[in-house]
């Protein structure tokens, strides 16, 4: 039996998210889907993560179990291209060891996320930023993201659900913004993410910059604990799965 190990990117545009839902279109669907085809199997995917509806990834990574001996690992990226749709590109496709896991393996996930950030939106990148008309002092925003390194208790900056039961220690270990025209950009890279953390993380950010929260409040917010101390979820739109980096 192969591990295959495939590197992908998609605009979560038109998907409902990464996960299976019956009835929905989601992008774990449609990879079966293809896999299915190409193997002649029923393929079972594991993922470094789940991404949300309308969220995008340009480094996504799964990995599959496959008696499908004929196909060299290297031919998924080729063959791939022909059974998925256009929203969906396979960018790297190897035969990897037997035990190795997308999501257990992975060492440190990097998401970008881009804020469109002029008086008027933009029709182009509409689906792929999120709109803010309001000025952003980002000086402000990168002192307060300083505050963010390290690891800490997120309970402040996830999505509140009483019957979900998870660790809110995460470890960031980047939070880099810079603006290129009326573009700005913001790299969080951390060992994993609570569900909604990085999006909750940056509208904070939008609102410090934007002068709603003060510049010295992420500390007091994170020791909170508290939702509502923390700002506001920002869109699903302007964020990418970036990248997922393993000992490999």
């Amino acid at each position: 039996m192969k591990n295959i190990k495939l590197v992908l990117e998609y605009e979560g545009t038109n998907f409902s998210g990464w996960q299976k839902q019956e009835g929905l279109r989601t992008v774990e669907s449609e990879l079966e889907k293809a896999l299915n085809r190409a193997t002649k199997e029923d393929i079972e995917i594991i993922a470094a993560g789940r991404t949300d509806k309308k969220v995008h990834a340009l480094g996504q990574v799964i990995n599959f179990h496959t008696n499908a001996d004929n196909i060299p690992g290297d031919n998924y990226k080729r063959l791939m291209d022909f059974l998925l749709p256009d929203d969906i590109s396979i960018v790297e496709s190897k035969e990897v060891d037997r035990d190795f896991h997308a999501r257990f393996d992975a060492k440190r996930r990097r998401y970008k996320y881009i804020i469109y950030n002029r008086k008027l939106p933009n029709a182009i990148y509409r689906n792929f930023s999120f709109f803010f008309p309001h000025r952003l002092d980002i000086e402000k925003m990168k002192y307060a993201a300083l505050d963010f390194i390290g690891e800490k208790d997120f309970t402040a900056f996830k999505v509140t659900d009483k019957n979900i039961k998870v660790n809110p220690i995460r470890k960031i270990n980047l939070v880099h913004i810079e603006r290129r025209e009326d573009f700005i950009l913001i790299s969080i890279e951390g060992n994993s993410f609570l569900h909604n953390m990085v999006r909750i993380m940056v509208g904070t950010l939008i609102q410090i910059g934007a002068g709603k929260i003060g510049k010295d409040s992420i500390k007091e917010i994170l020791e909170s604990k508290n939702r509502t101390q923390a700002g506001i979820t920002a869109g699903a739109e302007g964020l990418f799965l970036e990248k997922v980096f393993y000992d490999l």
